[in-house]
């Protein structure tokens, strides 16, 4: 079971989920490619590529374990998001108290629908989640249900 719905309250119905965006997997298959090429220019660059895809893996590695414990969910009465998997980072905000969504989106971000939520609820909270996948959908649906409340 999911982060989210081990944390609802009665009567809570989860509306909408959002994850990680696929982008966070960009470095390690890049870093991957540069190891493929260095292999392929000869005896000196095995051993630089071999340096290469152990980089490549433990990033691929680590940008799994993070796009499978990442959760971000708008339900009725709550924005609930959690990422990390060891170091936990969790944030709870009931939709009475949020302020506002913030979404930065860079030139990639926009052309692949990815980007960075910044949560600010009353008592000055605001909390930024980068590389989330479809972030004006997230806001839009956030604001839906702010209006509904």
């Amino acid at each position: 079971m999911s982060y989210i719905e081990d944390n609802l309250m009665n009567g809570e119905n989860v509306l909408y989920r959002s994850k990680l965006h696929w982008a966070i997997f960009l470095w390690p298959v890049i870093w991957f490619i540069v190891a493929i090429i260095s292999i392929s220019s000869g005896d000196e660059g095995v051993t630089a590529g071999s340096l290469f895809v152990m980089i490549a893996i433990v990033m691929g590695i680590s940008s799994f374990i993070n796009y499978k414990t990442s959760e971000f969910g708008v339900t009725n009465k709550r924005v609930i998001v959690k990422v990390g998997f060891i170091r936990r980072k969790s944030l709870e905000v009931l939709l009475n108290k949020v302020e506002g969504i913030q979404v930065d989106q860079g030139i990639l971000g926009r052309m692949l629908r990815f980007g960075s939520i910044t949560v600010s609820g009353t008592g000055g909270t605001k909390d930024p989640f980068h590389k989330i996948d479809n972030p004006l959908e997230f806001r839009r649906k956030v604001q839906e249900q702010i209006e509904a409340f």
